[in-house]
Protein backbone atom coordinates (compact mmCIF):
# COMPACT_ATOMS: atom_id res chain seq x y z
CA UNK A 1 0.00 0.00 0.00
CA UNK A 2 1.52 3.37 -0.98
CA UNK A 3 1.88 6.56 1.02
CA UNK A 4 -1.12 8.26 -0.58
CA UNK A 5 -3.50 5.61 0.63
CA UNK A 6 -2.11 6.19 4.12
CA UNK A 7 -2.98 9.89 4.10
CA UNK A 8 0.52 11.20 3.49
CA UNK A 9 -0.65 13.05 0.38
CA UNK A 10 -1.98 15.68 2.79
CA UNK A 11 1.41 15.80 4.56
CA UNK A 12 0.02 13.96 7.55
CA UNK A 13 2.52 11.89 9.49
CA UNK A 14 1.24 8.28 9.66
CA UNK A 15 2.26 8.23 13.30
CA UNK A 16 -0.33 10.98 13.98
CA UNK A 17 -3.17 8.83 12.64
CA UNK A 18 -3.14 6.33 15.51
CA UNK A 19 -6.26 6.41 17.68
CA UNK A 20 -7.17 4.61 20.90
CA UNK A 21 -9.51 1.65 20.57
CA UNK A 22 -11.42 1.62 23.88
CA UNK A 23 -12.38 -2.02 23.43
CA UNK A 24 -8.80 -3.27 23.28
CA UNK A 25 -6.90 -0.55 25.09
CA UNK A 26 -4.42 -0.36 22.16
CA UNK A 27 -3.80 2.20 19.43
CA UNK A 28 -4.87 1.43 15.87
CA UNK A 29 -4.28 3.12 12.53
CA UNK A 30 -7.07 5.43 11.25
CA UNK A 31 -7.09 4.80 7.54
CA UNK A 32 -9.27 7.79 6.51
CA UNK A 33 -10.42 11.08 7.94
CA UNK A 34 -13.97 11.05 6.64
CA UNK A 35 -17.12 9.75 8.27
CA UNK A 36 -17.27 5.96 8.59
CA UNK A 37 -18.72 4.03 5.70
CA UNK A 38 -20.57 0.74 5.78
CA UNK A 39 -18.23 -2.21 6.15
CA UNK A 40 -18.95 -3.46 2.64
CA UNK A 41 -18.16 -0.15 0.96
CA UNK A 42 -15.00 0.24 3.02
CA UNK A 43 -13.80 -3.20 2.00
CA UNK A 44 -14.63 -2.58 -1.63
CA UNK A 45 -12.93 0.81 -1.60
CA UNK A 46 -9.82 -0.63 0.01
CA UNK A 47 -9.66 -3.41 -2.55
CA UNK A 48 -10.11 -0.91 -5.38
CA UNK A 49 -7.33 1.36 -4.13
CA UNK A 50 -5.00 -1.58 -3.66
CA UNK A 51 -5.69 -2.79 -7.20
CA UNK A 52 -5.05 0.68 -8.61
CA UNK A 53 -1.84 0.98 -6.60
CA UNK A 54 -0.58 -2.31 -8.01
CA UNK A 55 -1.39 -1.49 -11.61
CA UNK A 56 -0.17 2.11 -11.59
CA UNK A 57 -1.43 5.01 -13.65
CA UNK A 58 -1.21 3.10 -16.94
CA UNK A 59 -3.47 0.35 -15.66
CA UNK A 60 -0.86 -2.28 -16.43
CA UNK A 61 0.44 -4.72 -13.83
CA UNK A 62 3.98 -3.79 -12.70
CA UNK A 63 6.91 -5.92 -13.83
CA UNK A 64 8.54 -8.16 -11.23
CA UNK A 65 11.73 -6.58 -9.89
CA UNK A 66 14.87 -8.65 -10.32
CA UNK A 67 16.55 -9.57 -7.04
CA UNK A 68 20.09 -10.90 -6.52
CA UNK A 69 20.72 -14.47 -5.46
CA UNK A 70 18.69 -15.87 -2.59
CA UNK A 71 17.57 -12.53 -1.17
CA UNK A 72 13.88 -12.05 -1.83
CA UNK A 73 11.77 -8.99 -1.06
CA UNK A 74 8.18 -9.67 -0.24
CA UNK A 75 5.56 -8.06 -2.46
CA UNK A 76 2.99 -5.70 -1.00
CA UNK A 77 0.08 -7.62 0.42
CA UNK A 78 -3.52 -6.82 -0.41
CA UNK A 79 -6.45 -7.22 1.94
CA UNK A 80 -6.69 -6.51 5.62
CA UNK A 81 -4.44 -8.36 8.06
CA UNK A 82 -5.96 -10.84 10.47
CA UNK A 83 -7.65 -9.18 13.39
CA UNK A 84 -8.94 -6.06 11.58
CA UNK A 85 -12.23 -5.65 13.37
CA UNK A 86 -13.68 -2.48 11.93
CA UNK A 87 -11.17 0.21 12.82
CA UNK A 88 -12.56 3.69 13.28
CA UNK A 89 -16.22 2.71 12.94
CA UNK A 90 -15.94 0.40 15.92
CA UNK A 91 -14.32 3.16 17.91
CA UNK A 92 -17.06 5.68 17.12
CA UNK A 93 -19.73 3.41 18.59
CA UNK A 94 -18.01 3.99 21.89
CA UNK A 95 -18.47 7.80 21.79
CA UNK A 96 -19.81 9.00 25.12
CA UNK A 97 -18.54 5.99 26.99
CA UNK A 98 -15.88 6.39 29.59
CA UNK A 99 -12.56 5.35 28.09
CA UNK A 100 -10.90 2.39 29.71
CA UNK A 101 -7.39 2.90 30.93
CA UNK A 102 -5.15 1.16 28.42
CA UNK A 103 -3.67 -2.01 29.85
CA UNK A 104 0.07 -2.19 29.98
CA UNK A 105 1.08 -4.38 27.12
CA UNK A 106 3.61 -7.05 27.97
CA UNK A 107 4.89 -6.78 24.43
CA UNK A 108 5.70 -3.08 24.88
CA UNK A 109 8.16 -4.05 27.55
CA UNK A 110 10.20 -5.90 24.97
CA UNK A 111 13.61 -4.27 24.69
CA UNK A 112 15.31 -3.66 21.39
CA UNK A 113 18.22 -5.85 22.31
CA UNK A 114 20.24 -5.75 19.12
CA UNK A 115 20.75 -2.05 19.14
CA UNK A 116 18.18 -1.36 16.46
CA UNK A 117 18.76 -3.91 13.72
CA UNK A 118 16.11 -6.08 15.33
CA UNK A 119 13.86 -3.21 16.35
CA UNK A 120 11.15 -4.36 13.97
CA UNK A 121 10.70 -7.65 15.82
CA UNK A 122 9.84 -5.86 19.02
CA UNK A 123 7.89 -3.00 17.50
CA UNK A 124 5.78 -5.66 15.79
CA UNK A 125 4.50 -6.66 19.19
CA UNK A 126 3.21 -3.16 19.95
CA UNK A 127 0.32 -0.98 18.76
CA UNK A 128 1.98 -0.76 15.35
CA UNK A 129 1.20 -4.38 14.47
CA UNK A 130 -1.48 -3.41 11.93
CA UNK A 131 0.79 -1.08 10.01
CA UNK A 132 3.80 -3.39 10.22
CA UNK A 133 1.91 -6.35 8.84
CA UNK A 134 0.55 -4.44 5.86
CA UNK A 135 3.59 -2.38 4.91
CA UNK A 136 6.76 -3.28 6.80
CA UNK A 137 6.33 -6.98 6.09
CA UNK A 138 7.12 -6.12 2.49
CA UNK A 139 10.46 -4.59 3.49
CA UNK A 140 12.03 -7.79 4.80
CA UNK A 141 14.65 -9.68 2.79
CA UNK A 142 14.97 -13.43 3.34
CA UNK A 143 17.53 -16.15 2.61
CA UNK A 144 16.81 -19.88 2.54
CA UNK A 145 19.62 -21.46 4.57
CA UNK A 146 18.32 -25.03 4.27
CA UNK A 147 19.01 -27.13 7.35
CA UNK A 148 21.64 -24.80 8.83
CA UNK A 149 19.18 -23.46 11.43
CA UNK A 150 15.90 -24.42 13.07
CA UNK A 151 12.50 -24.40 11.39
CA UNK A 152 10.73 -21.76 13.42
CA UNK A 153 10.27 -20.03 16.76
CA UNK A 154 10.03 -22.18 19.86
CA UNK A 155 9.06 -21.25 23.39
CA UNK A 156 11.00 -24.18 24.80
CA UNK A 157 14.75 -24.29 25.25
CA UNK A 158 17.42 -21.64 24.66
CA UNK A 159 17.57 -19.70 21.38
CA UNK A 160 20.80 -18.81 19.56
CA UNK A 161 20.78 -16.13 16.88
CA UNK A 162 23.59 -15.03 14.58
CA UNK A 163 23.65 -11.23 14.34
CA UNK A 164 25.77 -10.53 11.29
CA UNK A 165 27.03 -7.11 10.22
CA UNK A 166 28.65 -7.26 6.79
CA UNK A 167 31.15 -4.82 5.30
CA UNK A 168 29.21 -4.53 2.06
CA UNK A 169 29.73 -0.95 0.94
CA UNK A 170 26.67 -0.26 -1.18
CA UNK A 171 24.92 3.01 -0.51
CA UNK A 172 25.84 6.66 -0.78
CA UNK A 173 29.09 7.58 0.94
CA UNK A 174 30.09 4.07 1.95
CA UNK A 175 32.90 3.75 -0.59
CA UNK A 176 35.16 5.64 1.78
CA UNK A 177 35.21 2.76 4.25
CA UNK A 178 37.36 0.50 2.07
CA UNK A 179 36.95 -1.67 -1.01
CA UNK A 180 33.87 -0.25 -2.68
CA UNK A 181 33.57 -3.39 -4.80
CA UNK A 182 33.40 -5.74 -1.80
CA UNK A 183 30.61 -8.32 -1.89
CA UNK A 184 30.56 -8.26 1.89
CA UNK A 185 32.16 -10.46 4.55
CA UNK A 186 31.41 -11.39 8.17
CA UNK A 187 32.74 -8.11 9.55
CA UNK A 188 30.86 -7.74 12.86
CA UNK A 189 29.52 -10.96 14.35
CA UNK A 190 27.55 -11.62 17.53
CA UNK A 191 26.31 -15.01 18.68
CA UNK A 192 23.24 -13.94 20.67
CA UNK A 193 22.30 -16.58 23.24
CA UNK A 194 18.89 -16.29 24.93
CA UNK A 195 18.51 -18.46 28.03
CA UNK A 196 15.90 -21.19 28.26
CA UNK A 197 14.08 -19.43 31.11
CA UNK A 198 14.32 -16.06 29.29
CA UNK A 199 15.91 -14.37 32.30
CA UNK A 200 19.16 -13.41 30.55
CA UNK A 201 20.99 -13.12 27.24
CA UNK A 202 24.63 -13.06 26.17
CA UNK A 203 26.00 -11.50 22.98
CA UNK A 204 29.34 -13.13 22.20
CA UNK A 205 31.52 -11.27 19.69
CA UNK A 206 33.57 -13.40 17.29
CA UNK A 207 36.66 -11.58 15.93
CA UNK A 208 36.71 -11.37 12.16
CA UNK A 209 40.46 -12.12 12.13
CA UNK A 210 40.14 -15.36 14.12
CA UNK A 211 41.93 -18.18 12.30
CA UNK A 212 39.62 -21.17 12.00
CA UNK A 213 38.39 -23.92 9.69
CA UNK A 214 35.27 -23.36 7.61
CA UNK A 215 33.24 -26.53 6.92
CA UNK A 216 31.70 -27.58 3.61
CA UNK A 217 28.52 -25.59 3.12
CA UNK A 218 25.35 -26.71 1.27
CA UNK A 219 23.99 -23.46 -0.22
CA UNK A 220 20.60 -22.88 -1.83
CA UNK A 221 20.76 -21.52 -5.39
CA UNK A 222 18.26 -19.21 -7.13
CA UNK A 223 16.84 -22.13 -9.15
CA UNK A 224 16.08 -24.09 -5.96
CA UNK A 225 19.00 -26.49 -6.29
CA UNK A 226 21.68 -26.95 -3.61
CA UNK A 227 25.38 -26.37 -4.25
CA UNK A 228 28.01 -27.56 -1.79
CA UNK A 229 30.71 -24.92 -1.36
CA UNK A 230 33.96 -26.52 -0.34
CA UNK A 231 35.30 -25.59 3.07
CA UNK A 232 38.64 -23.97 3.91
CA UNK A 233 41.22 -24.69 6.59
CA UNK A 234 43.21 -22.15 8.57
CA UNK A 235 41.54 -19.00 7.21
CA UNK A 236 40.04 -15.85 8.72
CA UNK A 237 36.57 -16.24 10.21
CA UNK A 238 35.24 -13.38 8.06
CA UNK A 239 35.61 -15.64 4.99
CA UNK A 240 32.70 -17.74 6.28
CA UNK A 241 30.39 -15.31 4.50
CA UNK A 242 30.63 -13.82 1.01
CA UNK A 243 33.67 -15.74 -0.25
CA UNK A 244 32.91 -18.22 -3.06
CA UNK A 245 29.18 -17.57 -2.65
CA UNK A 246 28.94 -18.54 1.02
CA UNK A 247 25.64 -17.46 2.60
CA UNK A 248 24.81 -16.78 6.29
CA UNK A 249 24.12 -20.51 6.70
CA UNK A 250 27.84 -21.09 6.15
CA UNK A 251 28.63 -18.65 8.95
CA UNK A 252 26.14 -20.43 11.20
CA UNK A 253 27.82 -23.78 10.50
CA UNK A 254 31.25 -22.29 11.18
CA UNK A 255 30.10 -20.88 14.53
CA UNK A 256 28.68 -24.25 15.54
CA UNK A 257 32.00 -25.89 14.68
CA UNK A 258 33.91 -23.32 16.76
CA UNK A 259 31.64 -23.08 19.80
CA UNK A 260 29.68 -26.32 19.89
CA UNK A 261 26.48 -24.23 19.99
CA UNK A 262 23.66 -24.85 17.49
CA UNK A 263 22.66 -21.56 15.82
CA UNK A 264 18.90 -21.34 15.17
CA UNK A 265 18.45 -18.16 13.10
CA UNK A 266 20.33 -15.26 11.59
CA UNK A 267 19.68 -11.55 11.14
CA UNK A 268 21.97 -9.53 8.90
CA UNK A 269 22.51 -5.88 7.96
CA UNK A 270 25.18 -3.80 6.19
CA UNK A 271 26.77 -0.38 6.71
CA UNK A 272 23.57 1.51 5.88
CA UNK A 273 21.76 -0.05 8.84
CA UNK A 274 24.00 1.71 11.35
CA UNK A 275 23.42 5.08 9.68
CA UNK A 276 19.65 4.80 9.24
CA UNK A 277 18.89 3.22 12.62
CA UNK A 278 21.07 5.57 14.66
CA UNK A 279 19.32 8.47 12.92
CA UNK A 280 15.87 6.97 13.48
CA UNK A 281 16.36 6.84 17.26
CA UNK A 282 17.60 10.43 17.34
CA UNK A 283 21.27 9.57 17.85
CA UNK A 284 23.02 7.09 20.14
CA UNK A 285 24.69 8.20 23.35
CA UNK A 286 28.38 7.33 23.61
CA UNK A 287 31.13 8.17 26.05
CA UNK A 288 34.81 8.67 25.18
CA UNK A 289 37.64 8.61 27.69
CA UNK A 290 39.67 10.71 25.25
CA UNK A 291 39.02 12.51 21.94
CA UNK A 292 38.98 10.67 18.61
CA UNK A 293 40.26 12.37 15.47
CA UNK A 294 40.59 10.07 12.48
CA UNK A 295 41.72 11.49 9.14
CA UNK A 296 40.57 8.44 7.16
CA UNK A 297 36.94 8.44 8.30
CA UNK A 298 36.97 12.18 9.15
CA UNK A 299 35.63 11.33 12.59
CA UNK A 300 36.28 14.19 15.01
CA UNK A 301 34.74 13.67 18.46
CA UNK A 302 35.65 15.28 21.81
CA UNK A 303 36.07 13.38 25.06
CA UNK A 304 33.03 12.84 27.26
CA UNK A 305 29.37 11.95 26.70
CA UNK A 306 27.69 12.85 23.41
CA UNK A 307 25.36 11.53 20.71
CA UNK A 308 26.31 10.20 17.27
CA UNK A 309 24.02 9.47 14.34
CA UNK A 310 24.22 8.71 10.63
CA UNK A 311 27.70 9.04 9.13
CA UNK A 312 29.33 9.73 12.51
CA UNK A 313 27.71 6.64 14.03
CA UNK A 314 29.07 4.41 11.26
CA UNK A 315 32.50 6.01 11.49
CA UNK A 316 32.46 5.45 15.27
CA UNK A 317 31.73 1.71 15.10
CA UNK A 318 34.20 1.28 12.21
CA UNK A 319 37.01 3.37 13.74
CA UNK A 320 39.98 1.80 15.47
CA UNK A 321 42.55 4.61 15.25
CA UNK A 322 43.39 6.11 18.61
CA UNK A 323 41.99 3.09 20.48
CA UNK A 324 44.39 0.97 22.55
CA UNK A 325 46.64 -0.82 20.08
CA UNK A 326 44.32 0.06 17.16
CA UNK A 327 43.33 -3.58 16.68
CA UNK A 328 40.03 -5.13 15.69
CA UNK A 329 39.68 -6.37 19.28
CA UNK A 330 39.62 -2.76 20.51
CA UNK A 331 37.02 -1.91 17.89
CA UNK A 332 34.87 -4.83 19.09
CA UNK A 333 34.78 -3.30 22.58
CA UNK A 334 33.66 -0.01 21.09
CA UNK A 335 30.94 -1.74 19.07
CA UNK A 336 29.69 -3.56 22.15
CA UNK A 337 29.45 -0.29 24.07
CA UNK A 338 27.59 1.33 21.17
CA UNK A 339 25.04 -1.47 20.92
CA UNK A 340 24.57 -1.62 24.70
CA UNK A 341 23.89 2.12 24.71
CA UNK A 342 21.35 1.78 21.91
CA UNK A 343 19.55 -0.95 23.85
CA UNK A 344 19.20 1.31 26.89
CA UNK A 345 18.10 4.26 24.80
CA UNK A 346 15.44 2.35 22.90
CA UNK A 347 14.03 0.86 26.06
CA UNK A 348 13.92 4.19 27.91
CA UNK A 349 13.15 6.64 25.10
CA UNK A 350 11.84 4.92 21.94
CA UNK A 351 9.27 2.44 23.25
CA UNK A 352 6.05 4.31 23.84
CA UNK A 353 6.95 7.09 21.39
CA UNK A 354 4.87 6.35 18.25
CA UNK A 355 6.85 8.60 15.93
CA UNK A 356 10.20 7.17 16.92
CA UNK A 357 8.89 3.61 16.84
CA UNK A 358 7.52 4.18 13.36
CA UNK A 359 10.87 5.56 12.14
CA UNK A 360 12.86 2.74 13.73
CA UNK A 361 10.53 0.06 12.37
CA UNK A 362 10.75 1.49 8.86
CA UNK A 363 14.54 1.77 8.97
CA UNK A 364 15.05 -1.63 10.57
CA UNK A 365 12.92 -3.66 8.19
CA UNK A 366 14.50 -1.99 5.17
CA UNK A 367 17.98 -2.79 6.50
CA UNK A 368 17.25 -6.33 7.68
CA UNK A 369 17.81 -9.71 6.03
CA UNK A 370 16.71 -12.84 7.94
CA UNK A 371 16.41 -16.58 7.38
CA UNK A 372 13.17 -17.71 5.77
CA UNK A 373 12.03 -19.54 8.93
CA UNK A 374 11.43 -16.16 10.61
CA UNK A 375 10.91 -14.17 7.43
CA UNK A 376 7.70 -12.31 8.18
CA UNK A 377 6.36 -9.94 10.81
CA UNK A 378 4.13 -12.45 12.67
CA UNK A 379 7.08 -14.82 13.12
CA UNK A 380 9.34 -12.02 14.24
CA UNK A 381 6.58 -10.92 16.61
CA UNK A 382 6.55 -14.41 18.15
CA UNK A 383 10.29 -14.09 18.69
CA UNK A 384 9.79 -10.62 20.17
CA UNK A 385 7.38 -11.99 22.76
CA UNK A 386 10.07 -14.41 23.94
CA UNK A 387 12.87 -11.85 23.93
CA UNK A 388 10.73 -9.22 25.61
CA UNK A 389 10.89 -11.17 28.87
CA UNK A 390 14.59 -10.32 29.34
CA UNK A 391 15.52 -7.52 31.72
CA UNK A 392 18.14 -5.19 30.20
CA UNK A 393 20.36 -5.57 33.27
CA UNK A 394 20.77 -9.24 32.39
CA UNK A 395 22.01 -8.67 28.84
CA UNK A 396 25.79 -8.86 28.58
CA UNK A 397 28.41 -8.61 25.86
CA UNK A 398 31.69 -10.52 25.78
CA UNK A 399 34.33 -11.50 23.23
CA UNK A 400 35.61 -14.97 22.39
CA UNK A 401 38.93 -15.31 24.30
CA UNK A 402 41.84 -15.25 21.85
CA UNK A 403 45.63 -14.95 21.76
CA UNK A 404 47.81 -13.21 19.18
CA UNK A 405 48.98 -15.26 16.23
CA UNK A 406 52.64 -15.22 15.22
CA UNK A 407 51.84 -13.15 12.11
CA UNK A 408 50.78 -10.18 14.22
CA UNK A 409 47.64 -9.67 12.12
CA UNK A 410 45.35 -12.53 13.14
CA UNK A 411 44.31 -14.25 16.38
CA UNK A 412 43.86 -17.82 17.64
CA UNK A 413 41.47 -19.27 20.21
CA UNK A 414 42.68 -19.20 23.80
CA UNK A 415 42.77 -22.95 24.40
CA UNK A 416 41.98 -22.62 28.11
CA UNK A 417 39.52 -19.71 28.37
CA UNK A 418 37.60 -20.12 25.09
CA UNK A 419 36.28 -23.62 25.94
CA UNK A 420 35.08 -22.28 29.29
CA UNK A 421 33.11 -19.49 27.62
CA UNK A 422 31.64 -21.92 25.08
CA UNK A 423 30.73 -24.29 27.90
CA UNK A 424 28.77 -21.53 29.63
CA UNK A 425 26.65 -21.06 26.50
CA UNK A 426 26.30 -24.81 25.97
CA UNK A 427 25.09 -25.22 29.55
CA UNK A 428 22.91 -22.10 29.47
CA UNK A 429 24.79 -20.32 32.26
CA UNK A 430 24.22 -16.59 32.61
CA UNK A 431 27.10 -14.10 32.39
CA UNK A 432 25.25 -11.94 34.94
CA UNK A 433 23.95 -12.70 38.41
CA UNK A 434 20.54 -14.33 37.94
CA UNK A 435 18.81 -16.18 40.73
CA UNK A 436 17.54 -19.58 39.67
CA UNK A 437 15.61 -22.19 41.57
CA UNK A 438 17.38 -25.50 42.10
CA UNK A 439 15.52 -28.78 42.18
CA UNK A 440 15.82 -30.88 45.31
CA UNK A 441 17.96 -33.42 43.45
CA UNK A 442 20.39 -30.74 42.22
CA UNK A 443 20.55 -29.21 45.67
CA UNK A 444 21.42 -32.58 47.22
CA UNK A 445 24.09 -33.23 44.59
CA UNK A 446 25.61 -29.77 45.07
CA UNK A 447 25.95 -30.51 48.79
CA UNK A 448 28.73 -32.97 47.91
CA UNK A 449 31.00 -30.02 47.12
CA UNK A 450 30.40 -28.41 50.53
CA UNK A 451 32.95 -29.19 53.20
CA UNK A 452 36.69 -29.13 53.93
CA UNK A 453 39.37 -29.61 51.26
CA UNK A 454 42.54 -31.65 51.52
CA UNK A 455 45.90 -30.26 50.44
CA UNK A 456 46.86 -31.03 46.84
CA UNK A 457 49.83 -33.07 48.10
CA UNK A 458 47.43 -35.35 50.02
CA UNK A 459 45.24 -36.20 47.02
CA UNK A 460 45.62 -39.76 45.71
CA UNK A 461 44.02 -40.54 42.36
CA UNK A 462 44.24 -43.08 39.53
CA UNK A 463 43.45 -41.58 36.10
CA UNK A 464 41.70 -43.57 33.36
CA UNK A 465 40.98 -42.39 29.81
CA UNK A 466 37.39 -43.09 28.81
CA UNK A 467 37.32 -40.27 26.24
CA UNK A 468 38.02 -40.20 22.51
CA UNK A 469 41.15 -38.08 23.04
CA UNK A 470 44.34 -40.15 22.70
CA UNK A 471 46.75 -39.66 25.60
CA UNK A 472 44.21 -37.77 27.71
CA UNK A 473 45.12 -39.63 30.91
CA UNK A 474 48.86 -38.89 30.59
CA UNK A 475 48.27 -35.24 29.71
CA UNK A 476 46.00 -34.85 32.71
CA UNK A 477 48.53 -36.60 34.95
CA UNK A 478 51.32 -34.29 33.80
CA UNK A 479 49.14 -31.25 34.42
CA UNK A 480 48.09 -32.44 37.91
CA UNK A 481 51.65 -33.18 38.98
CA UNK A 482 53.51 -30.26 37.39
CA UNK A 483 50.94 -27.49 37.60
CA UNK A 484 48.89 -28.44 40.67
CA UNK A 485 51.17 -30.45 42.90
CA UNK A 486 49.06 -33.62 42.93
CA UNK A 487 52.08 -35.92 43.07
CA UNK A 488 50.26 -39.02 44.31
CA UNK A 489 48.56 -39.62 40.97
CA UNK A 490 48.93 -42.47 38.48
CA UNK A 491 48.12 -43.01 34.79
CA UNK A 492 46.04 -46.18 34.47
CA UNK A 493 45.74 -45.86 30.67
CA UNK A 494 42.43 -46.62 28.92
CA UNK A 495 39.21 -47.26 30.84
CA UNK A 496 37.40 -50.59 30.25
CA UNK A 497 34.90 -48.73 28.07
CA UNK A 498 34.16 -45.27 26.67
CA UNK A 499 32.03 -42.96 28.79
CA UNK A 500 30.14 -39.77 28.00
CA UNK A 501 30.77 -38.01 31.30
CA UNK A 502 33.84 -37.65 33.48
CA UNK A 503 33.40 -39.27 36.90
CA UNK A 504 35.31 -39.33 40.20
CA UNK A 505 34.69 -42.33 42.45
CA UNK A 506 35.79 -42.00 46.08
CA UNK A 507 35.21 -43.40 49.56
CA UNK A 508 33.49 -41.47 52.37
CA UNK A 509 36.84 -40.85 54.11
CA UNK A 510 38.23 -39.40 50.86
CA UNK A 511 35.56 -36.70 50.53
CA UNK A 512 38.04 -33.88 51.32
CA UNK A 513 40.36 -35.17 48.58
CA UNK A 514 37.45 -35.43 46.13
CA UNK A 515 36.41 -31.82 46.77
CA UNK A 516 39.98 -30.61 46.23
CA UNK A 517 40.33 -32.50 42.94
CA UNK A 518 36.92 -31.24 41.83
CA UNK A 519 38.10 -27.69 42.47
CA UNK A 520 41.34 -28.21 40.56
CA UNK A 521 39.70 -29.82 37.54
CA UNK A 522 36.44 -27.93 37.49
CA UNK A 523 34.35 -31.05 38.00
CA UNK A 524 30.58 -30.57 38.41
CA UNK A 525 28.83 -32.01 41.44
CA UNK A 526 27.23 -34.60 39.16
CA UNK A 527 30.68 -36.06 38.43
CA UNK A 528 31.21 -37.03 42.08
CA UNK A 529 30.32 -40.66 42.85
CA UNK A 530 30.69 -41.34 46.60
CA UNK A 531 30.97 -44.92 47.78
CA UNK A 532 29.61 -46.48 50.96
CA UNK A 533 32.75 -47.97 52.52
CA UNK A 534 35.89 -46.17 53.67
CA UNK A 535 39.15 -46.61 51.76
CA UNK A 536 41.97 -48.51 53.42
CA UNK A 537 45.62 -47.43 53.59
CA UNK A 538 46.90 -45.78 50.41
CA UNK A 539 43.93 -46.71 48.23
CA UNK A 540 43.39 -44.05 45.56
CA UNK A 541 40.28 -42.44 44.13
CA UNK A 542 39.32 -43.30 40.53
CA UNK A 543 39.08 -40.49 37.96
CA UNK A 544 37.66 -41.59 34.58
CA UNK A 545 37.84 -38.96 31.81
CA UNK A 546 34.77 -38.93 29.58
CA UNK A 547 33.78 -37.48 26.23
CA UNK A 548 33.23 -34.11 27.97
CA UNK A 549 37.01 -33.91 28.60
CA UNK A 550 38.24 -30.78 26.76
CA UNK A 551 41.92 -30.83 27.59
CA UNK A 552 44.29 -30.84 30.54
CA UNK A 553 43.63 -27.76 32.65
CA UNK A 554 40.28 -27.01 31.00
CA UNK A 555 37.41 -27.26 33.51
CA UNK A 556 35.00 -30.12 32.79
CA UNK A 557 32.03 -28.02 33.85
CA UNK A 558 31.22 -24.49 32.82
CA UNK A 559 32.52 -21.85 35.24
CA UNK A 560 30.00 -19.99 37.39
CA UNK A 561 31.42 -16.69 36.12
CA UNK A 562 32.90 -15.85 32.71
CA UNK A 563 36.72 -15.88 32.54
CA UNK A 564 36.61 -12.71 30.39
CA UNK A 565 35.61 -9.08 30.75
CA UNK A 566 32.04 -8.23 29.83
CA UNK A 567 29.93 -5.19 29.02
CA UNK A 568 26.53 -5.03 30.71
CA UNK A 569 23.76 -3.39 28.72
CA UNK A 570 22.38 -1.37 31.64
CA UNK A 571 25.69 0.39 32.37
CA UNK A 572 27.36 3.28 30.52
CA UNK A 573 31.03 2.57 29.79
CA UNK A 574 33.42 5.08 28.23
CA UNK A 575 35.36 3.80 25.22
CA UNK A 576 39.10 3.79 25.90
Amino acid sequence: MDAQSRGQADEIDPADQWVLNPQTGNYELRLDRSAPKPASSRSAGAASSRTAARRGASGAAPATAEVPGQRTRRSARGGNPPGDGGGRGAQQTAVGRRKRKPQKSRKKKAMLWTGGVLACTLVAGSAFAYYLYDRLNGNLNTVDIGDAGSKGITKDGPVNILLLGTDKRTGAGNEGYGDKGSSGHADTTFLFHVSEDRTNATALSIPRDLITDIPDCPTKQPDGSTKVIKGSQGVRFNESFGVAGRDPGCTMRTIKQITGVQVDHFMMADFNAVKTLSTAVGGVEICLAKPIKDKESKLDLPAGEQKVAGEDALAFVRNRHGLGNESDLDRIKQQQQFVASMIRQMKEDTLGNPKKMFAVAEAATEALTVDSAIGDIPKLTAMAQELGKIDVKHISFATVPVVDNTDGATVLLDEVKAPQVFSMLQNDISFTEVKKKESAAKSKQAALLKGPRAAASAVRVDVYNGSDTPGAAQKTLNWLQVEKGVLKSTNKSNAPEKTAKTTLEYAPNQADQARKLADLMGLPATALKPGTEDAEGTEAMVLTLGADFKGAGVPITAPAKPPVDKVEADKQVCAQ
